[in-house]
């Protein structure tokens, strides 16, 4: 599995209904958020929080990090 913020992004979301959908392309994952009824595309190896800010506002969630 990735490193840093990806363990805590996976928590978050499924909290919030989120599921993910697939593997992408590389280390990315695609996500679908139930709250913006839209998928996310995020990548395992997430090690900045502000990116890991970024991908909670695309899903509809508030930042947390």
């Amino acid at each position: 599995m990735g490193s840093g913020y990806h363990a805590q992004l996976c928590a978050i979301l499924r909290a919030h209904g989120c599921t993910l959908i697939r593997q992408a392309k590389g280390s990315h994952e695609v996500w679908y958020s139930p709250i913006t009824k839209a998928p996310i595309t995020m990548a395992v190896t997430v090690n900045n929080r502000h990116t890991a800010n970024a991908i909670l506002k695309q899903a509809g969630i508030e930042k947390q990090f």
